[in-house]
């Protein structure tokens, strides 16, 4: 079958589906309720503030104000403490945002905090370029972090004065030191890089993807761009039109540069470390469940999908009163949750099918024959004994859907940020 008419396809239900699956249940708040079990899940922390508003930027995020930001941090505390009471453990913390960093003594203070109150094995946060100082650096291994993911999204200084990063972050140039200066601090330096903006040409891409290479880094993320539907056409206003035509030209220009050197952590995700020993973005592989914490966070646990409100205020005022922040969940019946986990876990490239016929008392095959037959029909997977595995071709699929996946959480995200009144 012609692989355009295959991505077409894929494209189109990946759509609907998760669309489907991201419909959250109206009426009643969800209630969080006592962990019985003694599972090491993940905990998500949401920073929402930001120095510089990003025209292609779909996450909750506001324009960072002081005063409001050390309320908030000190209420995501507040919520950490809450989850503590009602018995979760965690052994792993990914901090995204926004700026996670923005204010490090807040960052640092709330790390403590989760580290005293669960058994913490790893940490990974998310910073933005102008926040490589020596002082940051210092705080953030002090605070116990091992991976820090910078975003960069490309070198090149005419792109990045198109999607308004040049003025905040400066040149290419300037980014490219700021990593080099950095390299070593951590076990592992990421660079978050965007592939498939419009104006983006494979010359610019192999550019960037020439001073990677110069720089060696530990890890590099290269998301396709994934915005939602209004961030989309306010884009089409500002930087040009969003067009997935020439996406898979990029993305075969992506492996071709990086897998020689690199091993794959996802099918966007390139590691010099061996998969197991090294973090990644997408938290969601490596983990079964995670709590999200913070305005706008989401989490799922115990089959259950579930959001933060997105109006800081509120946010802050529902802890101060000792309650947690919920807006609204979704349950996902058994055949939702075993989509899923085959949706994340081959996103790593390759799934345990031991692992996930454990889990589902021996019925994962039993559901889930006819979505494996038919990616294996269009040679996308590929059977190992005991595991599934994607071809080339099933790498490039699996972005697809992911993006989809995360452009139907973003439109999620901005019918929440409307609801809460945020532009």
């Amino acid at each position: 079958m012609d692989l355009n008419l295959i991505t077409q396809i894929v494209t189109k239900i990946a759509k609907r589906e998760f669309a489907r699956a991201l419909k959250f249940e109206e009426g009643s708040l969800p209630a969080l309720p006592r962990c019985a079990d003694e599972k090491l899940r993940l905990l998500y922390l949401h920073i929402p503030f930001c120095e510089e508003l990003c025209p292609y930027c779909s996450f909750h995020r506001i324009a960072f104000t002081e005063q409001l930001a050390r309320k908030y941090f000190k209420a995501l505390r507040q919520e950490i403490n809450l989850y503590r009471e009602k018995g979760y453990k965690f052994s792993g913390i990914y901090v995204g945002g926004g700026t996670p960093t923005v204010l490090i003594d807040e960052l640092a203070e709330t790390l403590r905090l989760a580290q005293e109150s669960f058994p913490i094995r790893e940490i990974s946060v998310e910073t933005n370029p102008n926040h490589l100082t020596s002082r940051n650096i210092e705080i953030l291994q002090q605070s116990g972090v091992q991976r820090l993911s910078v975003g960069v999204q490309t070198f090149n200084d005419d792109l990045l004065k198109k999607i308004g990063r040049y003025e905040r972050y400066g040149s290419g140039e300037a980014i490219a030191e700021k990593l080099k200066n950095t390299r070593g601090s951590f076990d592992t330096l990421n660079a978050d890089m965007i592939f498939n903006i419009p104006a983006q040409t494979q010359g610019i891409l192999d550019a960037d993807l020439e001073v990677l290479l110069n720089l060696n880094m530990d890890q590099i993320t290269f998301y396709p761009l994934m915005v939602s539907t209004i961030t989309q056409e306010l884009m089409e206003k500002t930087i040009g039109e969003v067009d997935f035509k020439g996406e898979q030209k990029l993305y075969k220009l992506i492996v071709k540069r990086l897998e020689k050197n690199y091993n794959f952590s996802s099918a966007w995700c390139f590691s010099r470390k061996k998969k197991d020993s090294s973090l990644i973005d997408e938290y969601v592989v490596d983990y079964d469940e995670y709590a999200g914490l913070g305005s706008g966070a989401i989490g799922y646990l115990n089959g259950v999908c579930y959001s933060n409100t997105f109006n800081i205020e509120e946010y802050i005022a529902r802890l101060d009163h000792g309650n947690l922040p919920l807006l609204a969940s979704r349950g996902f019946d058994l055949h939702d949750q075993m989509s899923y986990d085959f949706l994340m876990k081959l996103f790593s490239t390759k799934l345990d099918i031991a692992a996930l016929e454990e889990k589902y008392n021996g019925k994962f095959l039993k559901t889930l024959w006819k979505e494996i037959a038919l990616f294996e029909i269009v040679r996308a997977l590929r059977y190992f004994p005991l595991h599934l595995r994607l071809t080339p071709k099933g790498r490039y699929l699996w972005v697809i859907m992911m993006r989809e996946f995360y452009i139907a959480v973003n439109n999620f995200r901005d019918y929440c940020r409307k609801q809460a009144g945020i532009v």
